[in-house]
């Protein structure tokens, strides 16, 4: 089995192929989503909440990410891994490239980092230094406490037009992908039809070049909250290898996500 590239993402992008990823946190279920048919995986800082039980992902370190990339790599050698820098682990340049390299030592692939312009010079270092960089912008998770919680970020025509322009930055600066989270269908829309570089959704309608979920959250288990963008693919299905599958193929038809998981 030949290891699944950001060239094969570019071109399904250009071949409007959606596709689906997810996060993985260990061996095991990372061979089960390989199998059947998820190429791409998060080792996300949302470790913190569904693996720790903390009540956000801030106080997750890189040392631990790193230990979570390791046991995915292992589970699905052949798969693109991103591993998420955490909170406070790219302050400076100097200190994401130190975090950075952790992370791709460990089996990582590329590094996904949080936030808008600020990061450009930072994403620019990061992949003349042979690093892949995969953005993320809409809601932050590491910036609950600047949000006030979590909310759905781009809603009004500033804040809008200030996050396509970030976006357009990043990759400008050398981001190869970027996470769209919890924006309206529009926005995500006007996002991924102006960049070149394939765009990942969670709670951005289906208008994206892929999806992502809390690997949790499409089993159901959601721990007494359900996120709107969240489908329990597990009770539809009847089995776990049968749930993945659904959610691979309604990601490809566009099923999924529908009206009723996104954000006007």
């Amino acid at each position: 089995m030949k290891p699944t590239t950001l060239s094969q993402l570019r071109q399904w992008k250009q071949e409007k192929h959606k596709f689906a990823t997810i996060t993985a946190y260990d061996a095991s279920f990372a061979q089960l989503f390989a199998e059947q048919g998820i190429n791409v995986m998060l080792i996300g800082d949302s470790l913190g909440m569904v693996v720790q039980g903390q009540d956000s992902t801030l106080p997750v370190t890189v040392e631990e990410i790193a230990y979570h990339t390791r046991c995915v790599r292992r589970g699905a050698p052949h798969a693109l891994l991103l591993a998420d820098l955490p909170f406070m682990s790219y302050a400076t340049p100097e200190q994401a490239f130190e975090s950075a390299a952790v992370l791709m030592r460990a089996g990582g692939n590329m590094v996904k980092l949080e936030g808008g312009n600020w990061l450009c010079d930072t994403v620019r270092m990061l992949t003349e230094r042979a690093v892949p960089v995969c953005g993320h912008l809409g809601l932050t998770p590491q910036s609950v406490n600047i949000f006030g919680g979590y909310k759905v970020q781009g809603r009004d025509e500033v804040a809008a037009n200030q996050l396509i322009k970030d976006a357009l930055m990043l990759e400008e600066a050398g981001a190869q992908l970027l996470v769209l989270e919890c924006v309206p269908v529009e926005l995500a829309r006007r996002v991924t039809e102006e960049l070149t570089i394939p765009v990942i959704g969670i709670g951005a309608g289906n208008v994206t070049d892929g999806q992502i979920l809390v690997m949790h959250d499409a089993f159901g288990i959601t721990g007494g909250h359900t996120p709107k963008f969240a489908k329990d693919f597990l009770s539809e299905a009847g089995d776990i290898r049968g749930a993945v599958r659904l959610y691979v193929d309604q990601v490809a038809q566009g099923v999924y996500p529908g009206e009723e998981h996104s954000f006007k």
